[in-house]
């Protein structure tokens, strides 16, 4: 049986470890909230105490941490990965990161990055999209450990391409939020059926999944966080970045990344990314923030 340590049990990571138990590995998780590893043992993993803990007798090592720091320091830290591992241990990390830093860490051990997409629900399913950068044979080795985890695992190219492919995710997903808010907000205004409307827009050509999984709730202004704005701001600040340094012009990227910068200003970064609507309508006069 495959050992993994998994390291980073929140709203994604800790679903995709209990995954990982379903599916028949051997999964200890660490996380610095002590309810979260709780939380995984009653799923049938093992708790650590620290990161030594979950990843000296692993097979395998996952990751899903919040930002570049937090990965810098829990791989390649005094007391990190690199550290307490043993030799040869395969690290996939499903954060979104720089893909600079994943080239980083893949320069210190075997090492695939395998950012994820797919929200709360798609780490629940198990059904989550994660592009691979890395080597193909650290890919194919890697091969059932991501498949327990998502339905589309798609190699991308050598290591930070992950990341990359991650980015453009990103750019994606937060311009298609932005028109499904303003669309919504324009329905409201013009006093439409918004359940209606959504139902029939879903089914032509502008369907797509922000309308399928997030538009009720964003009608209701629920917005407990399946992705929260804060991350998904330091996103496209990695969109920005990359961008500028391959030359790319991103004009629509660069606005929706500034209204997510100003929701996350005033103060809104726990919430769900579909809270983009509460700006839209507070830019209309409709609502305040």
């Amino acid at each position: 049986m495959t050992k993994i340590g998994f390291i980073g049990l929140g709203i994604m990571g800790g679903p995709m470890a209990a995954n990982l138990v379903k599916a028949g590995f051997d999964v200890t998780g660490y996380n610095r909230s002590r309810a979260k590893v709780d939380r995984l043992v009653e799923a049938g993993g093992r708790g650590a105490d620290s990161v030594a803990d979950a990843v000296r007798d692993a097979d395998v090592v996952v990751t899903m941490l919040p930002d570049s720091p937090d990965v810098e320091a829990v791989v390649l830290g005094e007391d990190g990965v690199v550290a307490h591992a043993k030799p040869g241990t395969l690290l996939i990390d499903c954060s979104t990161i720089r893909p600079d830093v994943s080239r980083a860490i893949a320069e210190r051990m075997r090492a695939l990055d395998a950012p994820v997409s797919g929200g709360e629900q798609g780490a629940i399913e198990g059904s989550l999209s994660i592009m691979v950068g890395g080597g193909a044979e650290d890919f194919a080795a890697a091969r059932p450990v991501l498949d327990a985890m998502g339905s589309t695992v798609v190699h991308v190219g050598e290591a930070g391409a992950g990341q990359t492919v991650k980015a453009a995710n990103q750019l994606i997903v937060a311009g298609t939020i932005e028109l499904v808010a303003e669309s919504l907000v324009f329905l409201e205004a013009h006093g439409v059926d918004t359940e209606a409307a959504i139902k029939v827009l879903s089914g032509g050509l502008a369907g797509n999944r922000v309308l399928d999984r997030k538009a009720a709730a964003m009608v209701r202004r629920e917005f407990t966080p399946g992705f929260r704005v804060e991350l998904h701001h330091k996103d496209l600040g990695i969109v920005q970045a990359a961008a500028r340094e391959a030359g790319v012009a991103i004009p629509l990227g660069a606005a929706v990344a500034q209204l997510m910068a100003a929701l996350n200003a005033q103060g809104h970064g726990g919430l769900d990314h579909g809270a983009l609507l509460k700006l839209v309508a507070q830019l209309s006069g409709r609502e305040e923030v």
